[in-house]
């Protein structure tokens, strides 16, 4: 089902991207996502794919060459890729989440030379920010750059890099020596084919294993001075607000495996027999599948809320957080039940709900942990 409330109409040109979505995602992606599970490849390899069908500039303006979709409409993209293929859902929210902050915080004419350029796979962009010290308290960044002619020079290692291996583009933040300690953040895009960066993937991961994870270590790597993203000093401030929608395109994406864990229970729960008669037709395993159509609802309920309040130019963390919170943590209960009406069915990798609840898992974790939406949550409402 889709992300968007039942009586709501996209117009003509949305709708026609929303069918293409669903269809590519429904026709194309499963056999990747599959694959790149099982061996951890990565899903990049769909990056022509993706830019063929304008799904690397969903948020570029159309003036410039992108789709210019509105936040909802990207949000509903996100769900029904994510029904297919989290892997590639995750892939394409965070390249979008650089995109957004290059719209928004880099000057011109970088900005319009960037963003026009944003829907070629040579433009794949991660988000490099955390550090092995440095998770949830984004602050603690320890990654240096100093000031040279022309621009900086970047010492440091992130961590759990998202997109990290193909990525053309890093966004990340640094501190500037010389600065005062509070305020000496900043935010810069890095070519990725710089000399001085080293890039290791990350193994071993419990799902979204087509998602490239990267270790990424710069030595001496020089970035030009007009690629600071916003103001000196104020880096930290670039990456929290660009956070506020990236949460949505997670819980979109939380929205998408919940969606196909329900399917895949419903689809079980007729088939299967026990004493007689499917499985769905007894009290325990209905009040399962009962159970998780409500919260899948519930929680598109507050995607769609958390978009739309972006597409009317309103900050709201609180809305964004609470989507982020209650779509991730219900996609990990659904994904439970799922397993569970599967039976020892569902414990075996050739099932798809045993990848499904592994994919979940990181939805509560990473764009921030569910206890820090808690903070956040508890925050803004303490503000007003």
């Amino acid at each position: 089902m889709p992300l968007a409330p039942v009586d709501f109409v996209f117009g003509e040109d949305q709708s026609l991207i929303l069918d293409t979505a669903r269809e590519f995602a429904r026709t194309e992606l499963l056999p990747l996502d599959r694959a790149c599970d099982l061996d951890e490849s990565s899903v990049a390899a769909v990056l022509p794919k993706l830019s063929e069908i304008g799904f690397l500039n969903l948020l570029v303006p159309e003036i410039l060459g992108g789709v210019g979709c509105a936040y909802r409409t990207y949000a509903a993209i996100l769900h029904e890729v994510s029904v297919w293929s989290p892997s590639v859902g995750v892939t394409i929210a965070v390249h979008s989440l650089v995109g957004g902050i290059v719209n928004r915080f880099v000057r011109e004419p970088l900005r319009s030379t960037w963003l026009s350029a944003w829907g070629e796979p040579s433009s794949f962009a991660a988000f490099a920010v955390s550090e092995a010290g440095a998770g949830s308290d984004a602050a603690a960044v320890k990654a240096a750059a100093e000031e040279v002619e022309g621009g900086f020079r970047v010492n440091g290692e992130k961590m759990w890099v998202t997109n990290g291996l193909s990525a053309g583009w890093l966004f990340t933040v640094v501190r500037l020596k010389g600065l005062p300690e509070s305020e000496n953040y900043c935010a810069l895009m890095i070519d990725a084919r710089r000399p001085g960066i080293e890039r290791t993937k990350i193994q071993g991961k419990m799902g979204i294993r087509g998602s490239e994870t990267a270790v990424i270590h710069f030595t001496d790597v020089f970035v030009p001075a007009d690629h600071l993203v916003g103001q000196r000093g104020k880096g930290l401030e670039v990456c929290l607000a660009s956070l506020n929608q990236g949460r949505i395109g997670i819980a979109a994406q939380s929205t998408g495996i919940g969606e196909a864990c329900l399917s895949e229970m419903v689809a079980y729960a007729r088939q299967r027999e026990q004493f007689g008669r499917p499985i769905g037709s007894f009290q325990a395993v209905a009040e399962k599948i009962a159970d998780s159509a409500v919260e899948l609802e519930a929680a598109k309920a507050l995607v769609w809320r958390a978009a739309c309040a972006v597409d009317a130019g309103e900050t709201n963390r609180s809305a964004s957080s609470m989507a982020k919170l209650y779509a991730s943590e219900a996609a990990n209960r659904i994904a439970y039940r799922a397993v569970q009406v599967h039976g020892g069915a569902g414990y075996v990798r050739d099932c798809r709900v045993e990848q499904l609840y592994r994919d979940a898992r990181i939805t509560s974790i990473y764009e921030g942990t569910s206890e820090i939406q808690r903070i956040v949550i508890a925050r803004e409402l303490a503000k007003h």
